[in-house]
């Protein structure tokens, strides 16, 4: 069953951002676009290397009026103490969700039920709240903020220019197709 186009339920969560803690709610992201970016524990491997280059590219992402949540079933005390001792995580100045209850895990649908973790999940999530994009990789395969960026873009442009879709590879600018009956077969 696929999740496009499912609104996000309801939840409020601690998150840890800019060496403070704060609530993050459903509300929150009302009218913005959001990244919510599951990974499956703090203190491991790949995780950092990905979190890290969610960071490098956090300004462009903010630009682009999209918000990343990096999100975890670790509390947020946990994510302060790795933040606190990992070099690349202590770059990072988005919000770090906290799932601990797992409920965040369960509603997206990445939950790892016997391991309490979440699978490394990424979700595009509209200004509707709802699910536009979303992906869920191996444990043990890293993503690429690139990448997830350019389908942020995307998303906005399809929902901004709904005659228009985006091919293979598409970036800001590039062109896109109309879809026609001319079309069919001519690509």
């Amino acid at each position: 069953m696929s999740l496009i186009g499912k609104e996000i339920g309801d939840f409020s969560a601690q998150a840890f951002q800019n060496n403070s803690f704060k609530t993050v709610n459903r509300e929150d992201l009302r009218g913005k676009w959001s990244v919510f970016f599951f990974y499956p524990a703090d203190f491991t491997f790949v995780c950092p290397t990905e979190l890290e280059d969610l960071e490098n590219n956090y300004a462009v992402f903010q630009k682009a009026g999209c918000e990343i949540y990096s999100v975890s079933c670790d509390t947020h005390f946990v994510h302060k103490a790795w933040h606190d001792h990992s070099e690349k995580i202590s770059k990072i100045t988005y919000p770090m969700l906290a799932d601990p209850t797992q409920a965040l895990a369960r509603d997206f649908e990445v939950l790892i039920p016997e391991a309490g973790l979440a699978e490394r999940g990424t979700f595009i999530v509209d200004p509707d709240l709802k699910i536009v994009a979303y992906e869920v990789n191996a444990g043990n395969v890293g993503r690429n903020a690139e990448e997830l960026l350019r389908k942020v873009q995307a998303c906005q442009f399809v929902r901004e220019h709904g005659d228009e879709v985006c091919p293979a590879k598409w970036t800001p600018g590039a062109e896109t197709l109309k879809p026609s009956l001319d079309l069919v077969g001519a690509l």
